[in-house]
């Protein structure tokens, strides 16, 4: 069979739903929790528990427990750390020397802060040390660590000069993120109410990240597994990196072979090697990239109701956002074009509507906002969703039908 030259965006969205799990849950023995965050490419965790929810509804029968276990037990198959866009994400244990690699190597934008206050590379260097050599084997909240990297650096690292929430933090913590890049530093269990970081368990001597080169190449290659086809540009925008950085990175794969163009709902392909600068402008259209030969689709669209809680890797990363964000869901459901804000009803794998949930001891209270009318046979599925977002989050869920008065997570 002749590799196709288009592909609709109903069979492309299919298959990255089939591929990490939304179209049908793994069945027990089939993916953990680590297979499964690898398969989405990263879980967004700074909403702890719509990370838990995220992993948790593509696995069938799993609860929290089962994904807290993953992170927490002794032989953890995810570490929750810094990740793409700098933001806290579950990551999988197997593949941190990948991340690393990749993460390390994406150039950093701008620095936000005032000259005098930033870091010079040096002192960067230093202090990224110090992170990894005070969390080797301990667990240390944001205090002690602060008392450890002063005291292997100097008063300098530990002046305040960054505006935060409520005050000001120490001049090392703009690095934080860079350590967890670094594979120094992950979070740990928290002790009581406070967070702790540790040393990620596959970081050390024998483990060491990939190369830029190859670790970039793999995670673009991986990128376009799940989420392909896909451009340059939206890769850069799901990693925060350069638009400018990522075309090369897509050049050099597409001069080498390991990626091939393909065109969606019969915008021409985007050209390969020499032609990729141009081919790297079409996020106006609809074509992109794939790995070379990956091009077998499936037949059928996608059909039923999914719940998918506040940053879901799905929302974030398939573009483009007004096929996936149709109509009215495009202004209700996206936060200035900012994807993962809302938690979503997805309808025929599109976004249909938002929906918010209120906890009240084992009560788990899902309010649902559809955006047009649901058939009966979709109203049952919704019930049916909404109870099992209750099995993960180990409570009893009840549905509500009606707006969501809940504005976007910040």
């Amino acid at each position: 069979m002749s590799a196709p030259s288009t592909v609709t965006w109903s069979a492309a969205n299919a298959r990255r739903m089939e591929r990490q799990f939304l179209r049908t849950p793994a069945k027990p023995g089939e993916a953990g929790a680590g297979e499964v965050v690898d398969a989405m490419l990263a879980a967004q965790a700074q909403v702890m528990s719509a990370a838990e929810l995220s992993v948790g509804l593509r696995m069938d029968g799993a609860t929290r427990q089962d994904v807290r276990d993953a992170l927490w037990g002794e032989e953890p198959s995810l570490v929750k750390t810094y990740g793409p866009r700098g933001t806290i994400h579950f990551l999988p244990t197997a593949e941190l020397p990948l991340w690393t690699g990749a993460l390390s190597a994406i150039p950093g934008g701008p620095s936000p802060f005032k000259a005098g206050d930033r870091l010079t590379p040096s002192q960067t260097e230093e202090i990224v040390s110090a992170i990894g050599e005070a969390l080797d084997r301990v667990r240390l909240t944001i205090d002690e660590l602060n008392d450890e990297v002063v005291a292997r650096t100097g008063p300098w690292a530990g002046e305040l000069v960054l505006p935060a929430f409520q005050g000001m933090w120490p001049r090392w913590r703009s690095v934080m993120h860079l350590a967890g890049h670094r594979g120094v530093l992950c979070f740990a269990p928290n002790r009581g109410r406070k967070v702790t970081y540790t040393r990620p368990p596959t970081a050390g001597p024998g483990e060491p990240p990939l190369s830029a080169e190859v670790a970039t190449g793999r995670l673009v290659r991986r990128f376009l597994y799940a989420y392909g086809p896909a451009t340059p540009r939206q890769f850069a925008k799901w990693a925060a990196a350069p638009d400018g950085w990522a075309s090369g990175v897509f050049a050099a794969l597409a001069s080498a072979g390991e990626i091939e163009g393909l065109g969606m709902d019969g915008e021409p392909s985007s050209a390969a090697g020499s032609r990729l600068g141009a081919g790297s402008r079409l996020g106006a259209g609809s074509s992109g990239w794939v790995v070379a030969g990956d091009t077998e689709f499936p037949g059928e669209p996608v059909r039923g109701v999914r719940l998918l809680p506040y940053f879901d890797a799905y929302v974030i990363a398939s573009h483009p956002r007004e096929r996936l964000f149709p109509g009215r869901a495009y202004e209700r459901a996206l936060a200035k074009g900012q994807a993962g804000n809302f938690p979503v009803l997805l309808v025929d794998g599109v976004v249909a509507g938002v929906w918010h949930q209120r906890r009240s001891g084992r009560r788990i209270t899902v309010t649902v906002e559809p955006l047009g009318t649901l058939g009966a046979g979709q109203e049952r599925e919704l019930a049916g969703q909404v109870e099992r977002v209750g099995e993960v989050l180990e409570g009893v869920a009840e549905l509500v039908v009606g707006e969501v008065g809940v504005g976007a997570h910040a």
